[in-house]
């Protein structure tokens, strides 16, 4: 009897033992099995926890950005700086033209939509002089203004890169003659020369004829006006005068200035020349001119002919 009863005993501890191993086994079976999961994933993705969002940069970089997140966003509508069209100073012309010149050469609005107070600022006898030439447009871009540059022919000849130059920097040019001579002495076919090599050899260095005519000494005459019309030319001599030429106020920058704002009126068709002292006197001029309420003509803006 304590046989049998010793050896169920024995039977039951053995079975029991033998559960026992079996958990342990499966607990620990079953914390490798989650560390391996959790190494796998940390690897992987930087994670710290199942339960933490990640913060892996990378993670960052292939999200959308939100244009509303910051202030450097361009809206759909934002046009690209890359894709905008290189600007031709002609195409910004009017389709229509906004002043015309009357028949004392002053400049007139043609209806009350745009400023009376305007001036046309004009230079003769050029080109001369490269650095001199890059100095005044410097001064008219920094007042974005606009003036003709009225040649002679002559001059042209041995500068056409000049002429090239005040064009591709967004300035007009004019026809001045050949020769700065008398041409109101002259037959119609001398006359027709003077002016007709004058718009030959601007199209040659540019690609365009001048549009507007300035005889040289202000000396015209039906003549010269009749050719300068068959070569659509505006023909126009001036209403204020800067005096710059005269010996007087050679070297005196501050006498330009004083002599055009003592003839000032609304659309002073102003003359002046390439040569240095008017170079100088100009952004004083045109800040003075500024300050007095007076706005600055684009040529282009200016109809063909005298009304």
């Amino acid at each position: 009897m304590v046989r049998t009863r010793t050896v169920l005993l024995l039977a039951c501890c053995l079975m029991l033992s033998a559960c026992g191993s079996n958990g342990a086994a499966q607990k620990q079976g079953a914390a490798m099995e989650g560390g391996n999961t959790q190494t796998q994933q940390n690897e992987s993705t930087g994670q710290v926890s199942p339960a933490k969002e990640s913060t892996d940069p990378s993670a960052e970089q292939d999200k959308p950005e939100d244009p509303s997140s910051t202030s450097s966003s361009k809206s759909p509508d934002s046009p690209d700086p890359s894709e905008e069209a290189v600007k031709d100073p002609e195409a910004e012309a009017p389709s229509e033209p906004k002043y015309h010149m009357n028949k004392v050469y002053r400049i007139v609005p043609n209806d009350e939509s745009v400023p009376e107070k305007v001036v046309l600022l004009t230079f003769d006898d050029g080109p001369k002089d490269e650095k001199m030439i890059n100095r005044m447009i410097d001064t008219l871009d920094k007042h974005e203004a606009k003036a003709i540059f009225f040649v002679n022919g002559y001059r042209a000849k041995e500068h056409p890169e000049l002429l090239k130059l005040i064009h591709d920097r967004g300035q007009i040019i004019g026809n001045h003659s050949w020769d700065h001579i008398d041409l109101k002495k002259e037959s119609k076919q001398k006359v027709e020369k003077q002016i007709g090599d004058v718009q030959k050899i601007v199209k040659e260095a540019t690609g365009a004829e001048p549009k507007f005519f300035r005889p040289p000494f202000g000396s015209g005459g039906d003549t010269v006006k009749e050719v300068a019309l068959e070569h659509d030319l505006l023909f126009m001599t001036w209403s204020n005068g800067s005096l710059d030429w005269e010996s007087k106020n050679k070297n005196k920058p501050d006498a330009v200035v004083s002599n055009v704002l003592e003839q000032l009126h609304p659309g002073s068709n102003i003359l002046m020349h390439e040569l240095p002292w008017t170079a100088e006197a100009l952004d004083t001029l045109l800040t003075k001119l500024e300050a007095k309420g007076y706005g600055f003509v684009d040529p282009q803006w200016i109809e063909p002919k005298i009304r």
